[in-house]
């Protein structure tokens, strides 16, 4: 589903399952949700929604984290 779909439409019944498919398989391909907001032209709440109700384990978030260092 590489076309953009409308902001503010509905998506429900068979094509919210197919868009839900399309997004889970491309998030565990290492798709970030916000990548996949900015492709589909959906918010970045409607993509973690449809991810959700679909059973997917979103990733944490990335970048430094504030503990402390454990190298020594």
């Amino acid at each position: 589903m590489a076309e953009t779909l409308k902001k503010g439409t509905r998506v429900t019944g068979a094509d919210r399952e197919k868009l839900a498919a399309d997004l889970k398989k491309r998030y565990a391909a290492g798709e970030s949700i916000r990548a996949l907001a900015a492709s589909t032209g959906r918010s970045y709440g409607f993509i973690h929604r449809i991810l959700s109700e679909s059973g997917v384990t979103l990733r944490g978030r990335g970048g430094a984290t504030r503990g402390k260092s454990k190298q020594r």
